[in-house]
């Protein structure tokens, strides 16, 4: 009998289905020599302070070095939100999944194919402190065909030991500065608890500073000179190279050209441009442009991604390449197929050049665990608005990929009244290539991969100027000069995709070029878990959405102005440490000398934020209305009541609306708070309303 490991009931029922292991039992599935059961995400994970018998927020305790870690069944909040218990369902999880490896006489790991779908697995191996053998199934899709081909090609376990050195070093490197760096801020802020992490705190390091440098930008006017020209029935405008901050001076210009009336021309530049087709997605890409396009967050569209893969219609999600290698060339022409029994897709496939396609997305070197993002042999059906959105674009961008590249002539001419020069840019599509495939022009350009690369902006329309044929020593006749009131615009706030591309890319935002250079290839957080790092600083209240844009809450730029100048911010220091998970993964260095390494990092900020003065908030002494004996604790989301027997609890956030210092005075002094203005009702309503302290001493609301 084997025992087969999935990482969700979902997956188990694809492999059982493909195996006629078909009797259902409670937690597992059984039948033809094979019981298949879940994982349920992660069962198994690092014990928290307490479980060393570490328990509040000591000074004297820091820093924390686990020595060996221990690995502990899910924990999930108790019901009187002091402390943690092991989740019931986690536990039940557990003993089946023990039970069935008992009876078994070997393992097949069917996690995710990735570094944290083999974390999941190994810390449940280690937990239950199994010694059976055990062989990997890796498969980039759910098809029928897919799951064939994975179990005919089962590898060994040890042949991903590398794998879980890298999940196993970035997990612990997670805990080790995540709590300690944690609990050092909020000893420092006297027990207000500040959320720090290797990944995180740089990210919020990227948004709070990108947010200080939009507030702090002085806007400048200045003026241009546009002019309008009519040549060969074509309308077209030139736009001057020089730029006046003076508007008199620009005035006296502009009048000097109207009398003039009359351009030369004094140089012509025509170019043909070869704009190669977009590459597949990988996971950024696809949040990247599902975030402009759709407006859907970066967690959004990982879980519709993952959606789509467990439904059989897509590859696995979780990938950082572009590419697809040379064996897999074969099976494309059957997706373009199934592609092609779908009227919506049939326009754009009757573009392509069937027996030569476009072959750029083929590179064995550049595919990494997993190939690029590619629909399935299998047609959908009963997808949600996201999942066909997402679906569609995945299925489009392959398309696009296949295509031949676009041909474009631009053209670039200057000319000159007096002294003054003007710019005329123009351009045309010769031959359409891959732009034909959505039937609009789009610009294609990208400034944030290597040059084999490509960026998702490609389908953002552009503006195409047709201009008549002009050489040098023409004259051009001006139809009218326009002065032109402008003003110098502020670096943009991050939105999700903007951020996103910051975080791939986080080396090239050092100013030190030698730093930059040495990882220009490095981001921070890793495609599968930047989504989560954004949900995270939204959870924590350091950040929140407001027109698309990722804004700094009062609380993330606090903590931002108290670790801007520490390592726990450093950007550098993050990107390089993904590099060193890499290289852990391809046995290039060790894992225990990564860990010492961050020991030693965690040593240094737990010394610098301890060592933080942080001017304490003028928090008045309110008794307990309940007990009217004990002062109040007030925290950032809780008043408690300092006598454990009186336990009188009051959470700070209503209806989305955080009490002020003096609304709390009211409350407890009046029993009643001034207007809450901007209360938000369970159906998203907003509404305004007094809060009450009413006898029994819990609150209730009175309308305006």
């Amino acid at each position: 009998m084997k025992a087969i490991i999935a990482e969700k009931p979902s997956v188990a029922r694809e492999i059982a289905q493909l195996l006629n292991a078909n009797e259902r039992k409670d937690g597992y599935l059984e039948g033809n020599g094979y019981c298949i059961t879940w994982a349920l995400g992660h069962l198994v994970s690092l014990g928290m302070p307490e479980d060393y018998g570490i328990r509040g927020f000591d000074k004297a305790s820091l820093p924390i070095f686990p020595d060996p870690f221990l690995l502990i069944p899910r924990t999930i909040k108790k019901q009187n939100h002091k402390g943690y218990q092991p989740d019931p369902s986690a536990l039940k999880q557990l003993k089946i999944i023990k039970n069935i490896i008992n009876r078994c006489d070997s393992i097949i790991v069917a996690t995710d194919a990735g570094r944290e779908g083999e974390l999941i697995f190994r810390y449940i191996y280690h937990h239950l402190q199994c010694n059976k053998p055990f062989e990997r199934l890796w498969i980039s899709s759910l098809t029928e065909k897919a799951i064939q081909d994975g179990f005919k090609k089962l590898q060994p376990g040890s042949a991903f030991e590398g794998l879980y050195n890298a999940a196993k070093a970035r997990s612990e490197a997670d805990w080790l500065v995540g709590i300690n760096a944690t609990q050092a801020l909020s000893i420092a802020a006297n027990q207000d608890v500040y959320s720090l992490g290797r990944v995180q705190t740089p990210t919020l390091a990227l948004i709070c500073k990108r947010f200080e440098d939009h507030q702090n930008f002085k806007q400048k006017k200045y003026f241009q000179i546009q002019l309008k020209h009519r040549k060969e029935y074509l309308d077209f405008t030139s736009q001057s190279t020089e730029q006046w901050e003076d508007k008199k001076q620009a005035e006296q210009i502009l009048r000097s050209i109207e009398r003039e009336g009359r351009a030369t021309v004094e140089n012509v530049s025509i170019q043909t441009i070869k704009e190669p087709a977009p590459l597949l997605f990988d996971l950024t890409e696809l949040q990247k442009e599902a975030n402009r396009k759709l407006g859907l967050s970066a967690d959004e569209v990982l879980q519709t991604a993952q959606g789509l893969y467990e439904k059989r219609f897509s590859t696995y999600p979780r990938t950082g390449s572009n590419y697809i290698p040379e064996d897999l060339w074969a099976e494309i022409p059957e997706l373009v197929r199934i592609l092609n029994t779908t009227e919506q897709f049939k326009p754009a496939i009757s573009t392509l050049k069937f027996g030569n396609f476009n072959k750029r997305i083929v590179n064995d070197l550049k595919v990494t665990d997993h190939h690029g993002l590619l629909i399935t042999t299998k047609i959908p059906s009963a997808l949600t608005a996201a999942e066909k959105a997402i679906y569609d674009m995945i299925a489009y961008r392959l398309l696009e990929a296949l295509s031949e590249h676009c041909s474009k002539q631009v053209s670039q001419i200057t000319i000159k009244v007096h002294h003054y020069e003007f710019n005329i840019k123009g351009s045309k599509i010769l031959t359409k290539g891959w732009r034909a495939i959505k039937g609009i022009l789009s610009d294609h350009n990208d400034n944030n991969k290597n040059k084999d690369s490509t960026s998702n902006n490609h389908n953002v329309e552009e503006t195409l100027i047709d201009l008549p044929e002009m050489k040098i020593g023409d004259e051009l006749k001006i139809f009218q000069a326009v002065l032109q009131e402008k003003t110098t615009q502020p670096p943009k706030l991050y939105n999700e995709a903007y951020l996103l591309s910051a975080m791939e890319n986080a080396g090239r935002s050092l100013e030190d070029k030698d730093q930059q250079k040495a990882i220009s290839n490095i981001g921070i957080g890793t495609p599968a878990t930047r989504a989560s790092i954004i949900e995270t600083l939204l959870s924590r209240n350091y950040i929140i959405r407001k027109n698309k844009a990722l804004i700094p809450t009062e609380k993330g730029l606090k903590v931002y102005d108290l670790v801007k100048e520490k390592k726990i911010a450093n950007v550098q220091m993050t990107a390089e440490w993904e590099m060193a998970l890499d290289k852990i993964e391809n046995g290039e260095i060790d894992a225990k000398q990564f860990i010492t390494d961050i020991k030693d990092y965690t040593t240094e900020i737990t010394k610098e934020l301890l060592s933080l003065s942080i001017p304490q908030e003028n928090i008045p002494e309110l008794k307990c209305p309940k007990c009217k004996q004990q002062n109040l604790i007030i925290k950032e989301k809780i008043v408690k009541c300092t006598d454990e027997q009186c336990n009188w609890i009051l959470f700070r956030i209503i209806c989305g609306v955080q009490l002020s210092i003096k609304d709390l005075t009211l409350l407890l002094t009046q029993n009643k708070t001034p207007l809450i203005k901007n209360m938000k009702s369970r159906n998203g309503k907003k509404f305004n309303a007094y809060i009450l302290l009413k006898e029994d001493f819990h609150t209730d609301f009175e309308f305006d």
